[in-house]
């Protein structure tokens, strides 16, 4: 059970969507790392408390209308400067 990570501990997931949402959305987006694509997309990243936090991050991208793409749990060896940390 060393491996075990505690059900309680924020897990850090990368939102992708499409379009670009303005930078003054971050405090709406609990602080979120927002990043803008040559893609015109935008990835939100951080760590999110637990599920409960997750479906309201993902009810706020709903009310602003910009399509999900994609949500990806980041996986810890991959966090870095601008990963979860």
């Amino acid at each position: 059970m060393d491996n075990y990570s505690p059900l309680d501990q924020p897990t850090c997931y990368q939102i992708r969507l499409e379009g670009h949402l303005g930078l003054q959305w971050a405090d709406w987006f609990d602080g979120l790392t927002i990043t803008l694509t040559e893609e015109s997309e935008t990835l939100l990243t951080g760590p999110v408390e637990d599920q409960a936090a997750l479906h309201g991050l993902l009810k706020k991208v709903r009310d602003l209308g910009l399509p999900l793409i994609s949500i990806v749990q980041v996986p810890s060896q991959e966090d870095g400067p601008d990963m979860c940390q």
